[in-house]
C-alpha cells in the first residue's frame, strides 16, 4: 500500500481491533469492480502475507478465504487505500466468478435513472 508519503501502517488503518474498512475488488487487468467485501485487520495482515482475498463476513461473524469453498480464487496483486482511509482496493487477478450468484461480477443489477 503506497501513497505518496510512501507505505501505510495498519496501525493507522485501524483504530481498534473490531473496525471494518471496505475492500474493493478490482480485475488488475480490465479494471472491472468485481465485489465489495469488509475486511478487518487480520483480515487484511492475511491478505498481504498470503496475498489471496481474505474477507471478515458480517453475516457469518468470520473469516472467509475468497475461493476456498467455490474454487473461485482471488491473487491480490497490490492494495491501495482511499485519501479518507476508510476503504481500500484490491486489484486481483480473478479465477472463476467473483459473485456467489454465479455471475463475473456482483455488479450486474443495474438502477435505473431517471431522465433528464
Amino acid at each position: 500500500m503506497k501513497s505518496a508519503e510512501g507505505s501505510i501502517a495498519l496501525e493507522n488503518i485501524f483504530q481498534d481491533s473490531q473496525q471494518l474498512i471496505a475492500a474493493i475488488a478490482q480485475d488488475a487487468t480490465s479494471g472491472e469492480i468485481l465485489m465489495l467485501a469488509w475486511m478487518n485487520r487480520e483480515a487484511l495482515e492475511l491478505t498481504i502475507k498470503t496475498h489471496q482475498g481474505t474477507y471478515w463476513s458480517r453475516s457469518r461473524n468470520e473469516m472467509w478465504v475468497k475461493g476456498a469453498t467455490s474454487g473461485n480464487t482471488q491473487h491480490v496483486r497490490s492494495i491501495s487505500l482511499d485519501c479518507d482511509g476508510d476503504a481500500i482496493v484490491l486489484k486481483v487477478d480473478q479465477i472463476g466468478v467473483a459473485c456467489h450468484t454465479g455471475s463475473p461480477t456482483c455488479f450486474y443489477r443495474d438502477i435505473e435513472l431517471v431522465k433528464k
